[in-house]
C-alpha cells in the first residue's frame, strides 16, 4: 500500500482541473490511496502529508512563480524541514498558466528546490515532448514539452469547464499514475529494508 497526497492551489478553477486529473491518474493504480488537498485546507491535513509516501504539488504560475497562497504553504513547512520529517518522500509537481510558456518552468523549479531542501526524491514527468514535429498535434501528451513536471495552458477568457484542454489533462493523469507507481515501488523497498534491518538486529542479539 502506498499513499499519495496532492496539495494544490487554484485561483480560477483551471489548476483544480489539473489537480483532479493527477488524482485520477494516481487513483487508477491498485493499492494506492490518493488524496486531494486544496491549499485552503492544508492545516487540517498535516497528518496525511506527514504519512504520505509521495507529495505532489500544484499551483498556477502567477508573475513567474507559484501563487502567493501556495508559497504560504511551502513556508509553513519550515518546522518539518528543520526536523527533516519529509526526507526520502517522493515529490512531483504541476502548474498551469494562460500563456503557452508563461514561465511555468520557474514554478516547477521552485517546487523542485523546495523538495530538495526537504531531502525528498523528485519524480519527473517521464514523457517525450509532444507536438514538436510536422506530424505532431496539440492533442499529443506533453504538448508543452515539459520534463520536470506536468504543464498545462488555459486561455484566460475561458472557464475551467473548457480548459485546460484534454491533452493537458491526460498529461496530468500520466504524472499522477507515474508518481503512484513509483510510490508503490518506493514503499515496498522501504518495507523490505526495514524488515532486513529488524532481522539483522535479531541475529545480533542472538549472537
Amino acid at each position: 500500500m502506498a499513499r499519495v497526497a496532492i496539495v494544490y492551489h487554484s485561483g480560477y478553477g483551471h489548476t483544480k482541473v489539473q489537480a483532479e486529473a493527477v488524482h485520477r491518474g494516481a487513483s487508477r493504480v491498485p493499492r494506492v490511496d490518493a488524496v486531494l488537498i486544496p491549499i485552503e485546507e492544508y492545516e487540517a491535513h498535516w497528518e496525511e502529508l506527514d504519512h504520505a509516501d509521495a507529495i505532489v504539488m500544484g499551483a498556477p504560475t502567477y508573475m513567474a512563480g507559484a501563487s502567493a497562497q501556495f508559497k504560504a504553504f511551502l513556508d509553513a513547512t519550515s518546522s518539518r524541514w528543520a526536523a527533516q520529517r519529509w526526507k526520502d518522500k517522493l515529490a512531483a509537481g504541476f502548474t498551469n498558466s494562460a500563456g503557452y510558456n508563461g514561465d511555468k518552468l520557474n514554478t516547477l523549479q521552485q517546487f523542485n528546490l523546495f523538495a530538495m531542501q526537504h531531502g525528498m526524491i523528485w519524480v519527473g514527468l517521464g514523457l517525450l515532448p509532444g507536438n514538436h514535429t510536422s506530424q505532431g498535434s496539440p492533442e499529443d501528451l506533453n504538448r508543452l514539452a515539459g520534463f520536470l513536471g506536468a504543464m498545462a495552458q488555459s486561455n484566460a477568457d475561458q472557464p475551467a469547464e473548457l480548459v485546460p484542454p484534454a491533452s493537458d489533462r491526460a498529461t496530468a493523469e500520466h504524472l499522477g499514475q507515474r508518481v503512484a507507481e513509483a510510490a508503490l515501488r518506493w514503499a515496498a523497498g522501504v518495507a523490505t529494508q526495514q524488515g532486513a534491518t529488524a532481522a539483522d538486529a535479531t541475529l545480533a542479539v542472538g549472537a
